[in-house]
């Protein structure tokens, strides 16, 4: 009796462990899957001040230049024998810009004055020789007049030949004359001489145009930035922006897009996207924003441009948009790190509705320094939060949806986004001036810093 007490008892201790191993790879499944589907959050400030860094509102960089410039061009048949000017240098109308060489000139006048003077007494001699036929012709036999009159006619075309030589001669003269006088070139605008391609440098010009000399205009300022061929929606000409300083965030210029440059397209060796089962390389094409004011700018300098929607005039107090709160008509909440690295819906108090801007001020229930993200399927209270890089917001690992698709789930490989969907998630890289994905450096996740600890350190 006592042997089979301890294997029934055996047997109950067997099960319990089977049980124990059951609930513990359910519920270590589940921890693992939580663990591994990050919420990422940003600021309330970051995403009420998109220059902040939340990504929000598109950026383009994009640099100061003039709107009006001369571009002198060097005659093929000529050669330039001194520059009097320099890269920098400040001219004024009639400035001395630089000089062709006249030798090859001087002999080419001397040589069509000679063959003028030789044309001219041609046709000298053509009327002597026309006014002899004429008058012997007179005092011919009959017989005779028919041969004199074919003499006449003869020279006659003759003369004809030469007086056009004679006059095509005058006009060559002319210009070479002209050439002669005009050797000196001057400027005929003020400004700055902006580059020389005189070959000195043994490199070719690297300027928007081959002309041997540029000269900008002083003052008169717009903003050149670029934009690709698929983000190119983003600019619509007319459409107000704003220019931001990019060593002080609050200095800014406010001006109107101007035309997107199609004829001049520049292929971007940096700027690729998908297309089907292909990488392609994209074009990108320049863009100019007309300034309202230009004073403060620098010729040269470095901005931002970005759509103005009314950012700048900040309104007092918290305004978010309509998209970030859950239930606006009846108990509305927002998802919000609890400060300790773990999301909750926290209720709030509405105050004015922006109907042009579509946001709602938020009266009571937010600070600017709380944390909060975009409302999605499958967020649950408890789950872990971080900080997203470049405004980043959502779940890393969300779960199926209904229809058996994901929440923010990452594309096949090969596969492209809608051309809608392709400015989501872009940041701005100085160096291509333009619109593009930035990949995230090996090893990281996305997350600047797990807000709170791990489920273990809780």
């Amino acid at each position: 009796m006592k042997k089979k007490t301890i294997i029934i008892g055996s047997s109950a201790v067997a099960g319990a462990i089977v049980i124990g191993i059951g609930i513990w790879a359910i519920w270590g499944r589940n921890k693992a899957s939580d663990s591994d589907n990050v919420v990422y959050v940003n600021s309330v400030e970051s995403i009420m001040n998109p220059g902040s860094g939340n990504g929000a509102i598109n950026r383009f960089a994009g640099v100061v230049e003039t709107q009006e410039k001369l571009d002198i061009q060097v005659s093929q048949d000529k050669t330039v024998k001194e520059v009097f000017v320099e890269e920098g240098q400040e001219v004024e109308v009639g400035t001395p810009l630089f000089e062709y060489d006249t030798e090859k000139t001087e002999e080419e006048l001397s040589k069509a004055k000679l063959d003028l003077e030789r044309i001219s007494n041609t046709i000298g001699n053509k009327y002597n020789e026309i006014a002899a036929l004429e008058k012997e012709k007179k005092s011919a036999d009959q017989e005779s007049k028919l041969d004199y009159t074919m003499q006449i006619q003869s020279a006659q075309m003759e003369l004809k030949q030469s007086e056009y030589e004679k006059k095509s001669k005058q006009v060559e003269i002319q210009k070479l004359q002209d050439t002669l006088e005009n050797a000196q070139v001057e400027s005929e605008m003020a400004g700055v001489v902006k580059s020389i391609n005189d070959g000195s440098s043994g490199m070719e010009y690297q300027g928007d145009s081959q002309a041997f000399m540029t000269i900008i205009a002083m003052g008169d300022y717009r903003i050149k930035g670029k934009i690709n061929e698929q983000n190119m929606g983003s600019v619509i000409q007319g459409q107000p922006v704003l220019v931001h300083s990019r060593v002080d965030e609050d200095v800014t210029w406010k001006g109107t897009m101007g035309e997107i440059d199609m004829q001049n397209p520049g292929n971007d060796s940096n700027n690729y996207y998908m297309s089907g089962d292909a990488t392609t390389q994209s074009n990108s094409y320049p863009f100019y924003v007309n300034l309202d004011s230009s004073e403060g700018l620098m010729l040269g300098q470095h901005v931002y441009i970005e759509v103005d929607y009314g950012q700048e005039e900040k309104k007092a107090g918290i305004w978010l948009d309509e998209s970030f709160i859950c239930d606006v008509d009846s108990d509305p909440y927002v998802w919000v790190d609890n400060g300790k690295g773990k999301l909750e819906q926290r209720k709030v108090t509405l105050g004015q509705h922006d109907e042009e801007m579509f946001q709602y001020e938020i009266a009571d229930g937010l600070t600017e320094e709380d944390l909060i993200t975009y409302p999605e399927e499958g967020l649950k209270e408890g789950m872990t939060t971080a900080k997203g890089e470049n405004g980043q917001m959502g779940q890393s690992n969300p779960e199926p949806m209904s229809d058996g698709s994901l929440e923010g789930e990452m594309l096949p490989e090969g596969e492209a986004l809608p051309e809608e969907n392709m400015m989501e998630n872009e940041v701005l890289t100085e160096d291509e001036g333009m619109m593009s994905e930035e990949p995230l450096p090996e090893g990281q996740d996305g997350a600047e810093e797990i807000i709170g600890g791990t489920e273990d350190a809780e």
